[in-house]
């Protein structure tokens, strides 16, 4: 995947932080690996050719569709389906433990870079935004949702600090079918001059997006699956590229090291205490100016990564 952020220019599909995922990773030949978010396929293949059996997931049914030639060259399995439901996927499939699980968080360039899956404003396109291409999709929510809960979306998954003007500007302007629409309303409520460096509506359609595919619960869970499949000794790498995702990788790893003993927002308290079933992280890793000069998509990526101990999982969530 690439970094998710709708204002970005487009470009050619880049594996971020490639490299440092490969070296978190630590591939021995013959082990298995799962890759939770396959999009393009960079990280799978770069895997499977550093000796790996790779299973790569993927909910976007684009994805699985034009994936097909590369996984048949590199020998990688692939499987429709969300990276949370990675345990009981691959239980169908026979494999129990694995040595690594790699996530790459949010939208995909694949994703971002098509007009007509609504997921940019750079380029007018249904007001869609759906990953799976099925269930609800931004106009549904937009076009049907109380102007207080838009607002709530908006604040909370966008960290916008004027969601209510623009939820009242939404409300006022449906229906909306079209992300150029979106973009107009947006800049409209809260002001646009061209030379502003970053689009208002950016915020919006970051919080809409990650709404109607429950990204942050989708995360949550997969890394409770991860801990749940690795075996002792096996590798988590997980890319964000905003700070709601990288705040519940941070928190998952630190509870699971015994970094501390209560829970978040995001990841509630556990009764009593339990083994670390991660070893102490390692040091976050950001893109270098290297790899900055020729994705800029890496420049909001941030790589954390952790060694499975021997201790039980804690339990997932129903």
């Amino acid at each position: 995947m690439s970094a998710a952020n709708p204002d970005s220019p487009a470009a050619p599909h880049i594996p971020v932080l490639i490299d440092e995922v490969l070296s978190a990773l630590a591939i021995m030949p013959g082990e298995v690996h799962v890759d939770g978010t396959f999009g393009a396929g960079g990280y799978s293949v770069a895997m499977a050719q550093a000796g790996a059996r790779v299973f790569a997931f993927d909910r976007d049914p684009d994805a699985i569709r034009e994936g097909q030639g590369a996984a048949q060259a590199h020998g990688i399995t692939l499987i429709p389906g969300e990276f949370s439901r990675m345990e009981a996927l691959l239980a169908d499939r026979g494999v129990s433990s694995v040595s690594g699980v790699t996530l790459d968080i949010g939208v995909s360039s694949m994703q971002l870079d098509r007009a007509e899956r609504g997921f940019s404003f750079q380029s007018d396109g249904p007001l869609d935004m759906t990953m799976a291409q099925s269930g609800m999709n931004a106009a549904d929510f937009l076009n049907t949702a109380p102007e207080e809960e838009i607002a709530d979306v908006i604040y909370r998954y966008g960290e916008e600090p004027r969601s209510r003007r623009v939820a009242r500007a939404i409300v006022e302007a449906r229906p909306l079918a079209r992300t150029s629409q979106l973009a107009a309303v947006v800049r409209k409520a809260l002001g646009h001059k061209p030379h502003d460096k970053k689009d208002p509506a950016t915020r919006t359609f970051q919080a809409i997006r990650i709404h109607v595919n429950r990204e942050l619960e989708e995360l949550e869970r997969g890394l409770e699956a991860a801990e749940a499949l690795l075996e002792e000794g096996g590798r988590l790498a997980v890319v964000t590229f905003h700070s709601l995702e990288d705040r519940i990788v941070k928190q998952f790893l630190r509870n699971r090291s015994g970094g501390e003993s209560g829970g978040s927002r995001h990841l509630p308290e556990r009764v009593g205490l339990a083994a670390p079933t991660f070893a102490k992280p390692a040091k976050a890793v950001r893109a270098g100016e290297a790899e900055l000069a020729r994705n800029p998509r890496a420049r909001s990526a941030t790589l954390r990564s952790a060694v499975r101990t021997a201790a039980s999982p804690r339990s997932i969530r129903p």
